[in-house]
C-alpha cells in the first residue's frame, strides 16, 4: 500500500481520537510525542528524545483536521538526517572492525525503527479510525445522490430516482481505495495520492 501524504477517514471520528492514539503509541521509549492546536485542527509532533541513549535523531509532524463527515490525516516530511548519519557511522565502523557492530546493535535497532516511523504512524491512525468505525468508504451523507428533477435523495449507485423514475446519470461519486479521497467518474488516478483507480 502506498503512503500518500494525506488520507481521509469518513465516519464519526474526531482529530482528538487519532491524536490520543498517536500520543499513547509514540510517547515512550526513545520517542517523544506532543499534541498542539485546537479540537478541529491538531498537530502531533513525534521525535526522538534529545537525551536518547541510542540511535540517530528523527522527527515527524502529523496534522489532523476535521472535514465534513470525518478527519483528514496528513504527514509532514520525516526528518531523519541524524538517523542516516548514525547508520553511516555503524556501517563504516563495521567495515573497519566487524566486532564493533556488537556494541552498536541498540543504535542499529533504533535507527531501523526511526526509518519505519512513517509506516508505523499510518498503522496507528488506521487502527484508531477502525476502532471508531471510520473508513475510506463514503459517509452516509455522501452516499446520497439528489435527483435533479424532483429533489429526492437516492442512494448512490441507483440508476433511476425512486420517486419520479428519472435517470440519475453517470455523475456518481466514489472514493479512492488507497486514501479515501472523493473522486469523480472518469478520473483514472486519485488527485490526492496518485494511485490508479
Amino acid at each position: 500500500m502506498d503512503n500518500p501524504a494525506a488520507r481521509i477517514f469518513h465516519g464519526d471520528l474526531n482529530p482528538a481520537d487519532i491524536a490520543q492514539a498517536l500520543l499513547a503509541e509514540f510517547n515512550r521509549g526513545n520517542l517523544r510525542a506532543q499534541i498542539l492546536g485546537q479540537s478541529d485542527h491538531l498537530a502531533v509532533q513525534i521525535g526522538t528524545r534529545p537525551d536518547a541513549t541510542s540511535g540517530g535523531q528523527t522527527a515527524l509532524t502529523v496534522t489532523l483536521q476535521k472535514v465534513p463527515d470525518g478527519v483528514m490525516a496528513q504527514l509532514g516530511q520525516q526528518e531523519w538526517m541524524g538517523t542516516a548519519a548514525s547508520l553511516g557511522w555503524t556501517a563504516f565502523t563495521a567495515l573497519r572492525n566487524p566486532w564493533t557492530l556488537l556494541n552498536r546493535l541498540d543504535d542499529l535497532a533504533q535507527d531501523v525503527e526511526n526509518l519505519q516511523l512513517t509506516e508505523r504512524v499510518w498503522q496507528v491512525i488506521g487502527q484508531a479510525a477502525q476502532a471508531a468505525g471510520a473508513s475510506h468508504q463514503l459517509s452516509a451523507r455522501l452516499s446520497r445522490l439528489v435527483c435533479e428533477y424532483c429533489g429526492t435523495a437516492n442512494l448512490v449507485g441507483e440508476g433511476a430516482c425512486l420517486a419520479c423514475g428519472a435517470p440519475l446519470g453517470k455523475a456518481q461519486p466514489g472514493t479512492c481505495k488507497n486514501c479515501g479521497f472523493v473522486v469523480q467518474p472518469g478520473e483514472v488516478r486519485c488527485p490526492n495520492c496518485g494511485q490508479l483507480l
